[in-house]
């Protein structure tokens, strides 16, 4: 993998069509919130389609957890509708049939000249692309649990939320003086992200 692609460095936004042929930007994907993202070798791995149905069930945390969760793979457009539906997902998946991020990150999965897919990552993201956290797929146990997920998600959170404890004093004295834009969904990341829903 590239060597600038380590936690605290901004990792690229990408613009790849996804499951309905939309070109997407990451940075639009996630707006201002934590993001996983999953880089998959594609729907025809069974590893990769377990790992999908696991985060189905993670989905719905994500969701009430103003989280985002977007998967790529190197399958085309057709594949990646396969895939998404297979598994269940409700999710963007975004189609890297030119495999513009494997190349771009130097992670094609050279063992597997075949199919030609990239190193499966899941990379936890902070607002802005900020890199957090990088899990190697290769071997399945390399990839994370739902719980280690939730640990990186509470601890990005924890970061980019500034009444992530609304019981200290300096934050009830901001809400009764009207200070709003410090809370969740008052403050102007959420008036940015509207528009931000598949």
């Amino acid at each position: 993998m590239r060597p600038d692609i380590v936690p605290g460095a901004t990792f690229p936004d990408y613009e790849l069509s996804d499951h309905l042929a939309k070109r997407r930007k990451l940075s639009e994907l996630q707006g201002q919130h934590p993001m996983v993202l999953v880089l998959s070798r594609g729907g025809y791995c069974p590893k990769d389609r377990r790992q999908a149905e696991g985060l189905v069930e993670l989905h719905r945390e994500l969701e009430v957890g103003y989280c985002r969760l977007v998967t790529i793979s190197t399958d085309n457009i057709t594949q990646t509708n396969e895939y998404r539906s297979g598994v269940g997902a409700h999710w963007p998946f975004l189609s890297d049939a030119g495999r513009i991020v494997q190349k771009d990150l130097d992670i094609a999965e050279y063992t597997d000249p075949v199919n030609n897919p990239m190193i499966p990552l899941a990379i936890v993201l902070e607002p802005g692309l900020v890199i957090y956290r990088i899990y190697n797929g290769y071997w399945f146990f390399g990839r994370p649990t739902l719980e280690d997920l939730r640990q990186d998600l509470r601890a990005v959170t924890k970061k980019c939320r500034p009444d992530w404890d609304i019981t200290t004093p300096e934050l009830k004295a901001a809400w009764q003086q009207g200070r709003k834009e410090l809370f969740y969904p008052y403050g102007k990341t959420y008036v940015q992200t509207l528009g931000e829903q598949d």
